[in-house]
């Protein structure tokens, strides 16, 4: 049988239901601040409108997010704030694009992320949103694809499959156009198999095979409440494990082709069970799900494949100490965690480069002396390692000079950083261009690293700390953190007095005893996860054992500087003129940056 082409696809049946050669499509996509819906904004709308394979108009503007682009998606899209600052806002452009696709079928790559931001962006400009027809081309390739043909099914892949005219690149009105040539691909697919009308598409794309539809019954008797979904295989094994909102909504989604997951509908057809844990609130199902990730690392769950797998920073135990890049610190003063070797062995370098550590691997026994002689390697950057004096130092003084180092560890010494700052500043007066990108990034990342460990710190040194996250609806979502781990959580629903709830949850959450291991023991993905949450607006700390604070002689003050650091990295990337002089002086600038007390002593 030959394969019809989009022209060729057409409606024989001559019924009410329109043929897909005469029905507009109107193929949107973009470009944004972040993944949230609701908390992220538009920073560009690409659409294109087709009908029978014709392409009757097409519309693309940048947007005005009102809020600074992350660097990431700086990096990703290439799209700058200085880009947006002539760019109309989202209530000047959605009445336009809403009129542009009246009466059409939208489509998109990924539905669900576009359409979630235009509704929010309806909602936001107080526009009924019309309720459109749409189509989701990631559903269809999957349903119309197998998996050998197409192992995946990202835009990027699918148009190089397909052969699409355009070349996707993360821009909306190019991604559009892709878009257009995958759907037509798609429709042709189907056309040979009677698919001739939008009515026989959708049905042909929600398609649920017979054994998964009889699985149904696994959601029966799972809760509406927020909670951890557990499925499990033949054997009792735990397959996948996730959170929910909604457990009974959610796991019901798995048996109705809601999503549309290949992977997902293999773990389904396995699955002979799901089991559940109710949880209080949206963070401690999130908190649960780290844990049981951890215990039973499911094969199912991308985020099992290696948990708790860090690599930390810390100091040798000899007469002159050095970095070195480890998995376990045994209780040793450290800086981590870092998911790659690389990236802790980069930060190493860098901070010993301006703190006075050796590099060098010799061993210098207890009687040596640490001199230029014994450090010959080359730091990273620019320059060899300095020794405090031409003659060396015994290892008594050289002890005595780790200070600087720890301090900057403990988040009271901010000077070393400052220095890089000015050397990124030095380099770039002398056009020293790619030495001073190499020393830009290599800060940047160590400062961000040194935040982060600071801030999970200060929540992991805390006995108890209660907060209080509003609900939505009048009510509170209550948390009880010990040592940097969620002992205990709780609602106060509207109307409830909280603070008898603040009570009870105190005293019936779980005792946390610290242990010398890094943050008191507690998972670097969980605290994080915590202090993430408690950063969210709206929160209030109920009461603390202790002042809840970050330490802010170090990393923290430079703060602005990293984000600018990496800004930049993103929006050049690794090109010689990486950045030009002025700017590399500008963000470098003494005078810029508050100045930070050093150590005592």
């Amino acid at each position: 049988m030959t394969q019809l082409t989009f022209d060729e696809v057409h409606s024989s049946s001559g019924s009410a239901a329109q043929a897909l050669r005469d029905t507009t499509f109107v193929v949107v996509d973009l470009e944004t601040t972040g993944g949230s819906a609701e908390n992220d904004a538009i920073t560009e709308i690409g659409a294109v409108k087709v009908c029978g394979g014709e392409v009757l108009g097409e519309l693309a503007t940048l947007v005005d997010p009102q809020r600074s682009i992350p660097p990431q998606i700086v990096r990703l899209t290439g799209i700058t704030s200085a880009m947006l600052v002539d760019a109309p806002p989202i209530e000047q452009v959605l009445p336009t694009f809403l009129e542009f696709a009246r009466g059409a079928v939208l489509v998109a790559h990924n539905a669900g992320f576009d359409i979630g931001f235009l509704k929010a962006a309806a909602r936001q400009c107080g526009i009924d949103w019309p309720q459109p027809t749409v189509l989701c081309t990631v559903r269809l390739a999957r349903r119309v694809l197998s998996r050998d043909e197409a192992p995946r099914v990202s835009l990027g892949a699918l148009a190089q499959l397909l052969g699409a005219s355009t070349t996707p690149n993360h821009r909306a009105l190019d991604d559009a156009r892709a878009t257009v040539d995958v759907l037509h691909a798609l429709i042709g697919r189907v056309g040979n198999q009677g698919v001739d009308t939008m009515g026989e598409l959708r049905r042909y794309r929600t398609h649920v095979p017979n054994a998964l539809r009889d699985k149904r019954t696994l959601a029966d008797g799972m809760p509406y409440a927020p909670g951890v979904y557990l499925f499990r295989g033949p054997s009792g094994e735990v397959l996948y494990v996730g959170t929910a909102v909604n457990l009974h909504r959610r796991v019901q989604q798995y048996f109705t082709g809601a999503d549309p997951r290949g992977r997902m509908r293999e773990m389904v057809t396995i699955a002979t069970g799901v089991d559940h844990v109710t949880c209080a609130h949206p963070l401690e199902a999130a908190v649960r799900e780290l844990r049981l990730l951890g215990a039973h690392a499911p094969p199912y769950n991308r985020k099992s494949r290696f948990p708790h797998r860090w690599w930390w920073v810390v100091l040798t135990e000899e007469p002159f100490p050095r970095f070195a890049v480890v998995r376990s610190t045994n209780g040793r003063p450290m800086l981590g965690p870092f998911r790659a070797r690389g990236d802790a062995t980069t930060a190493a370098l860098t901070l010993a480069r301006f703190t006075g550590v050796r590099t060098c691997a010799t061993r210098i026994g207890a009687n040596g002396r640490h001199g230029p002689a014994c450090d010959g390697q080359s730091y990273p950057h620019d320059t060899a390692s300095p020794c405090p004096t031409p003659a060396g130092v015994d290892a008594v003084e050289y002890r005595e000079g780790l200070g600087t180092a720890l301090a900057v560890l403990a988040g009271t010494e901010g000077q070393p950083l400052h220095a890089m700052c000015d050397r990124v500043a030095e380099l770039g007066g002398l056009r020293r261009y790619e030495t001073a990108a190499r020393q830009r990034d290599a800060t940047a990342a160590l400062m961000e690293a040194l935040a982060r460990q600071h801030r999970l710190h200060a929540l992991a040194r805390l006995e108890e700390l209660i907060a209080a996250h509003p609900d939505g609806e009048g009510g509170w979502q209550i948390a009880v953190v010990r040592h940097g781990q969620l002992a205990g959580a709780a609602v106060a629903r509207r109307g409830v007095p909280p603070m008898p709830v603040v009570a009870a949850a105190s005293a019936s959450a779980q005792v946390v005893l610290p242990t010398p291991e890094p943050f008191g023991g507690a998972a670097p993905e969980e605290t994080g996860l915590i202090t993430r949450w408690l950063a969210e607006p709206g929160v209030r700390i109920v009461s603390s054992t202790d002042g809840y604070a970050e330490a802010a002689g170090c990393a923290g003050s430079l703060r602005d500087w990293a984000a600018a650091a990496r800004s930049a990295r993103m929006a050049h990337g690794p090109r010689r003129d990486d950045w030009g002089m002025a700017e590399l002086i500008k963000i470098a600038d003494p005078t810029q940056r508050p100045t930070v007390p050093r150590a005592a002593g």
